[in-house]
């Protein structure tokens, strides 16, 4: 049973641009995040004379990591999610996501993004607004302002 009405357009109403706002702030995090750590590799690999080599590959899971351990916790909304006043829940009944559910989100997103950035517009035509890594993943992106006054 759905939390609320398919055709209710209160909680998500201008939900795809302000996901667009929270990507880039995210994606300038993760940036960020990943220079640091590459740094510190880079340090490990000089001192160990390219012995532990090795785990700087996990390098490559800093932005999945990121954004399911943001979405699965007590905040449920990235960093830049919650900049722009959103917030991640599950479909069926707005609540907290599961870390397997975040992890699914996430990685769906990046194949979604390799895909063709074009796929992320059937946002605007599906009811609550949800792309396909929503659909599949069983969550839903809300206005978090808009969540707060419907709680008793």
């Amino acid at each position: 049973m759905n939390a609320y009405p398919v055709d209710d357009d209160s909680l998500t109403w201008g939900v795809p641009s302000r996901r667009i706002g929270a990507f880039l702030i995210d994606l300038l995090l993760i940036c960020l995040l990943t220079m640091g750590v590459s740094i510190g590799f880079a340090v490990i690999h000089v001192m160990t004379l390219g012995l532990l080599h090795g785990p700087a590959h996990l390098i490559l899971i800093i932005g999945l990591m990121y954004e399911a351990v943001w979405m699965a916790s007590p905040a449920m909304a990235t960093p830049g999610q919650a900049a722009v006043g959103l917030s991640v829940r599950r479909a069926d009944d707005l609540g907290r996501p599961t870390l397997v559910q975040a992890i699914a989100f996430t990685g769906l997103l990046y194949l979604t993004l390799a895909a063709g950035v074009i796929w992320l517009a059937i946002a605007f035509f599906t009811p609550r607004r949800r792309a396909i890594h929503d659909m599949i993943s069983g969550l839903v992106v809300v206005r978090a302002g808009a969540l707060e006054w419907r709680q008793w």
